[in-house]
């Protein structure tokens, strides 16, 4: 199927994620036949471009999916519960984007470098699910480490971009910056709270053990993914005030131990990760220079004080991307043996 043109649809076409599925589908060469971009019914009459030709925007219907060979979803959970299993019927791969098939136990949670190998030998159609975007970046960089020396313990906290909340998150802190002198008190619109130089401790909802709905999409897609139930994993989950990209600090635990020259070494050859670490020359990722980025980085790597077994590491990429359209792309690549 290498050299096979598909024929792709992508639901939320318009909206950030969608956006960027263009633009890398795009910067990729990615072979597509036809593009069915599907939007609400607002977006109707207009057009998106991809390599050179004009599609018209669609919306959802009975019959819709028709034909295609592969629909990326970005349009939220209900949309998805909807329309994802009516793509499999219509004969194509639903590679879903939302939470609601993640934590299925018929659907695979798949972020290649980690478990690309679920996809190999598939030949029929089926839904897969994309990650949440703060969880692909942590298993990128954990799961070198489990490979080689075994993870008994995880404990990360995150420090979110507003971007993770959508066009309009994003858009809100810019208004507050530019009219922070006139309104340094904003009314709060996507947010619990005014986001200007403001951290927030909650991404999404609590429930009655005080984990937010973000906190337990870490904990619980990170052992799914790794095929690792038996790591213990601790999340606590903050949106901060920058644009795009998210930022972790892990507290990893091996089960063996390991010097920092043997960590380094097996990230390196690991694929889809970049090391930045010369923390005294003030080198480390960060979320600035990572957003637009593909790769996630990785740095200021050192050991715990207190337990020569515990490693910390500051993890940085672009949430959008690598955590959203790339991961969904890649995944489309192994499933039609593309690259």
């Amino acid at each position: 199927m290498a050299n096979q043109k598909l024929k792709v649809g992508v639901v939320g076409a318009t909206g950030m994620v969608g956006q960027s599925f263009m633009a890398t589908l795009e910067q990729r060469q990615f072979p597509v036949a036809e593009l069915r971009p599907f939007a609400s019914e607002n977006s109707l009459g207009k057009s998106i471009t991809l390599q050179g030709k004009a599609y018209p925007i669609q919306v959802l219907k009975p019959g819709c999916f028709d034909g295609l060979d592969l629909v990326f979803f970005s349009s939220g959970d209900d949309i998805s519960k909807e329309w994802a299993p009516q793509a499999v019927k219509s004969g194509a791969w639903a590679v879903d984007n939302s939470a609601a098939f993640r934590m299925d136990e018929n659907v695979s949670l798949v972020v290649p470098e980690v478990n690309g190998d679920l996809l190999d030998g598939e030949k029929k159609p089926r839904i897969i699910a994309n990650p949440n975007c703060s969880t692909i970046q942590l298993v990128v960089a954990l799961n070198p480490l489990h490979k080689k020396f075994g993870i008994e313990r995880v404990h990360v906290a995150s420090y979110q971009a507003v971007s993770g909340a959508g066009q309009p998150a994003h858009d809100e802190l810019l208004n507050q910056v530019t009219g922070y002198k006139t309104d340094p008190h904003p009314k709060a619109q996507n947010f619990p709270h005014p986001i200007v130089f403001n951290c927030i401790p909650q991404i999404g909802s609590f429930n009655d053990l005080g984990f937010s709905s973000e906190e337990m999409k870490v904990m619980k897609e990170t052992r799914k993914i790794m095929r690792a139930p038996d790591i213990s994993v601790s999340a606590f989950t903050v949106r901060v005030p920058v644009l795009n990209a998210h930022a972790e600090v892990a507290w990893v635990r091996l089960k063996s131990k390991a010097s920092r020259e043997e960590i380094l070494e097996v990230w390196k050859s690991a694929e889809g990760l970049v090391i930045q670490d010369d923390p005294k020359g003030s080198v480390y990722p960060m979320q600035r220079t990572a957003s637009g980025q593909d790769p996630v980085y990785v740095g200021r790597l050192h050991q715990d004080l207190d337990d020569p077994q515990t490693w910390l590491m500051w993890i940085v990429a672009d949430n959008i991307r690598k955590g959203a359209a790339l991961n969904g792309i890649q995944i489309a690549d192994r499933i039609f043996d593309i690259r």
